[in-house]
């Protein structure tokens, strides 16, 4: 693909192109957030209708430079137009080449147009800030490309926003979330920014229905007052967060996200449903204990977030399955229409986004053939007026149904069938393990109570451990980490609810003689933090506790805590 150059002071710049075209991979940016792939099978031809060009921005021995040609008319008769040679050596060290036409087509939108990944900015306003929304997001924009060549994501706090003045005044958080391409510290040349403003609701309190079909129940039936479902703004202060605490292998919540995005697509795109369909239901099925509805309720937090442009407000429904049963016979069905008759209301507003959160989701659905007799039982009714309500609620599109199970198996063919993606979500590998323990870790260094120490990445301390390389003890941070990488091996088949509590069970057991809480409620020990080696140390012999306790339930016996 061409990028056609013609003025008389051509010779200079594009025969200094040229040599860039050889030796890296390079991009061509238009200026106007389009970007070409340029091969070494490909000239390069830089277009200029003015008198005078300059090369700018090229930074010695930096491949992460950029070599600009900025292309001004006299006295402003046109305006400004500019040329960009984009180079990354980031995607020359991953082979990345477009030595093909093939490779071309891959890389562009069929109009020759590339396509750039999507970095997402997520922005949490004050409870009063009250400036324009495209006002503040073009001051965060602003401030990152001119700040940074390369940023961290996955949750990463920028660094430095709260020197300026208006961002200080009006925001209380802003990171760098995800991003399409999959290395830790992407350069800005190479992605577009999405930026995310949200106001978490001011209050965190649930709004409550119960499952009455007579909310004039005068007759003291024992069903009166069970809460049937319980509703939350979107989005919430109490849920902000959760997101980046859960770790999962394979992708999961990316793919998860993905998922929403191309029901909206197809939506807006009005597709026929008769010919391609999808059901907004979601099934999470796996052991107990593995952060399933936590996933739920942090991906409606997402997006909230996310589609916050597109959507005023969002709301979470989370239904009590178990309060959807009644004593009376045929009644459960009536009660899920009831129930879901609600959340169509919520539904019809459509400035709003509404998420169904059905937990132990085998309670309703369980699988109608292993019912006996010829007549339909009352759990059957149910499970046929909750498909029926889903099949309802498929056609509207900001809605989206998610479920959990605990025991896939036992969950109706029919509704597994109208799930369009069915996770399992397993126990954490040993990565999340790690993670997860370092999380717990980090937390209780914050709040004081374990002295700071700055733990290793992942990648590093099992590259340290696969060596064989051992910490000294000047090297504390590396030591430590190593053991904690050791203990993360040992806890292979805990769930996260598990690994979670170890510092509280190893508190508890181990430590709470010597580390007390202070008089005045700060910190523990009379405010000292405890040493970070004392607490791992306690971690795993909790460890080696709740292994035997584990084995000991499986075999029938009793243990304590």
């Amino acid at each position: 693909m061409d990028v056609e150059y013609s003025a008389s002071e051509s010779n200079g710049l594009s025969s200094f192109a040229t040599q860039l075209q050889q030796s890296l991979p390079l991009t061509i940016d238009d200026g106007d957030e389009n970007t070409y792939p340029a091969g070494p099978s490909q000239s390069i031809k830089l277009v200029n209708h003015s008198r005078q060009f300059s090369s700018a921005g090229m930074t010695n021995g930096n491949t992460n430079g950029m070599v600009e040609v900025d292309e001004d008319e006299d006295e402003g008769e046109n305006e400004e137009v500019e040329r960009s040679v984009v180079w990354d050596n980031e995607l020359s060290s991953e082979g990345s080449d477009y030595d093909s036409d093939d490779d071309d087509d891959d890389d562009d939108n069929g109009d020759g147009e590339a396509v750039l990944s999507t970095l997402h900015i997520e922005v949490r306003l004050n409870p009063y800030s009250t400036l324009r929304h495209d006002h503040l997001r073009h001051i965060v924009e602003t401030y990152i490309r001119e700040n940074f060549s390369k940023i961290a994501v996955d949750g990463v706090e920028v660094d430095g926003w709260r020197q300026v003045r208006i961002l200080e005044e009006h925001c209380e958080s802003i990171k760098a979330t995800e991003c399409g391409l999959d290395i830790p510290f992407p350069p800005l040349s190479s992605l577009q920014l999405q930026t995310h403003l949200y106001q978490p609701s001011g209050s965190n309190s649930l709004q409550e229905f119960s499952a009455n079909l007579d909310s004039d129940d005068e007759d003291g039936d024992d069903k009166a007052g069970i809460m049937a479902a319980s509703v939350r703004e979107l989005p919430s202060g109490e849920l902000d967060g959760i997101w980046d605490t859960l770790i999962y292998g394979e992708d999961i919540k990316n793919k998860l996200l993905n998922y929403i995005y191309t029901t909206l697509l197809f939506s807006d795109a009005n597709v026929d449903f008769n010919v391609v369909t999808w059901n907004r239901v979601v099934l999470l099925h796996g052991p107990p204990g593995t952060g399933k509805t936590s996933l739920c309720r942090a991906l409606a937090q997402k997006l909230a977030i996310r589609l916050s442009s597109r959507y005023s407000h969002g709301k979470l429904v989370e239904i009590n399955s178990h309060s959807l049963f009644s004593k009376w016979f045929s009644e459960s069905g009536k009660l899920i229409q009831k129930l879901f008759s609600t959340v169509t209301e919520m539904v019809e507003d459509e400035s709003g986004f509404v998420v169904v959160l059905i937990d132990e989701v085998e309670s309703l659905t369980n699988a109608r053939s292993s019912s006996s007799g010829s007549e339909p039982s009352d759990a059957m009714r149910g499970v046929n007026a909750l498909l029926t309500q889903l099949d309802k609620l498929k056609h509207r599109k900001n809605v989206l149904v998610l479920t959990t199970s605990n025991i896939s198996h036992a969950i109706d063919s029919a509704f597994v069938d109208r799930a369009d993606i069915k996770q399992y979500i397993g126990l954490p590998p040993q990565q999340a393990v790690y993670w997860i323990l370092c999380g717990c870790l980090n937390e209780l260094m914050k709040s004081r109570i374990i002295q700071e120490v700055d733990l290793l990445d992942w990648k590093t301390a099992e590259l340290l451990s696969n060596a064989g390389v051992l910490g000294n003890q000047k090297d504390r941070a590396r030591r430590l980490s190593l053991r904690l990488f050791k203990l993360a091996g040992r806890c292979e088949g805990m769930s996260g609810r598990t690994l979670r509590r170890l510092p509280v069970l190893a508190h508890a057991r181990h430590l709470a003689s010597s580390v007390l809480p202070s008089e005045e409620g700060a910190g523990g020990n009379g405010g000292r933090a405890t040493k970070l080696s004392v607490w791992i140390k306690a971690m795993e012999k909790v460890v080696r506790e709740e292994n035997l306790a584990i084995k000991t339930v499986k075999l029938g016996g009793t243990t304590l805590l």
